[in-house]
């Protein structure tokens, strides 16, 4: 799971999509009138070099071949992660989702300073349009998110529209495949290629420096105000883990379905029992984690292997399984991990 559906607003009634679809119509009239115009940033291209030969670019997407005809120099990133990778790969966005939320520049202290100059700062959930229409984008990053068709549509009537890939829908896109479609829509497909190179050997060594992770059951789980949960296979926390050898508690993948996760009741917290127990808070403290009797009975976590992320930056880092944020998280929660499991 990715904190989307416990932050975000819920999804707006179609009706309210149309309308907002109409005005951003309406918006990219005006401005089609108005000429070109904006800022200092609004005219600098993307940094880092890309390929001579990469433009036309095309990205593969769940909506079909995105064709980006020449290297844009006005993005907006709303996906997931996609403002961090973008700033990777050397792209300055003039907008970008705020999605945890940071506050700021809307990005964790791993890509602190990246920026040239803050972005313009989009809804997530429920993106305002007609702030996106302002700020004329000539490239709109969308590559983990709902998968919405209608956000989809709204977003490619204003730009060319990178969405999420096939399989991608509720926040499913994985760090790799979000840098490799957000390097092919930039014409770095090679710089791409190296950030996920780089990562991947990080966790190749922190697997092989800890192998008591290897075949150890672990429980990633989160509580909010309504309640606990745990995320299942195919979301970036379960992945994080997989790579370093754990395998996801197989009574929570039993209840797996099309969401990212599955709730579980105070009666039965005993679900989240595994060889270790890791928990973040969302929207409430640690606290109410830790010192929840009900929680404190579990039996992985009556034996002290059990982790309750009190440290946000390490929550959001571990949360955000962006190509930045992943190198981040592996540096905090790999020496906890290890410590737990003495």
């Amino acid at each position: 799971m990715n904190d989307s559906a416990s932050v975000g607003k819920p999804a707006a009634p179609l009706s309210r999509r149309r309308k907002a679809a109409l005005a951003v119509a309406a918006l990219l009239v005006g401005l089609t009138a108005c000429g070109a115009g904006g800022d200092e940033q609004a005219e600098k291209p993307a940094e880092g070099k890309a390929s001579s030969g990469a433009f036309p670019a095309k990205v593969a997407t769940k909506f079909g071949e995105i064709t980006i005809d020449e290297a844009p120099k006005r993005i907006v990133a709303l996906g997931w992660g996609d403002a961090e990778t973008a700033l990777a790969l050397g792209a300055q966005p003039v907008g970008a989702s705020d999605w945890l939320p940071f506050g700021g520049e809307g990005v964790g202290p791993w890509a602190e300073g990246m920026y040239d100059k803050k972005p313009e700062l989009i809804g997530t959930m429920e993106p305002e349009f007609e702030k996106i229409a302002a700020l004329k984008p000539d490239l709109i990053l969308d590559t983990k998110s709902s998968g919405d068709q209608n956000r989809y549509d709204t977003l490619s009537k204003i730009a060319p529209t990178v969405g999420v890939p096939k399989g991608g829908d509720m926040y499913m896109t994985s760090w790799e495949k979000q840098t490799e479609m957000v390097a092919g829509a930039l014409g770095k497909k090679d710089e791409g290629a190296e950030l996920i190179a780089e990562t991947e050997k990080k966790f190749t060594a922190a697997a092989k420096e800890h192998p008591e992770f290897k075949g150890k059951t672990i429980t990633v789980g989160s509580r909010t105000s309504e309640g606990f949960g745990a995320y299942v296979g195919g979301t970036g926390r379960v992945d994080f883990v997989k790579r370093l050898g754990f395998v996801n508690n197989p009574e929570i993948e039993k209840l797996a379905g099309d969401s990212f996760s599955v709730s579980v009741s105070k009666e039965k917290l005993d679900l989240l029992d595994a060889d270790l127990t890791v928990m973040a808070p969302i929207g409430i403290s640690a606290k109410e984690i830790s010192d929840d009797p009900l929680y404190k009975a579990v039996p992985s976590v009556k034996d002290g292997r059990s982790i309750v992320f009190d440290d946000k930056d390490i929550s959001q880092a571990f949360a955000t399984d962006s190509v930045l944020s992943v190198g981040y998280a592996l540096d905090k929660v790999v020496p906890l991990f290890s410590e737990k499991l003495k």
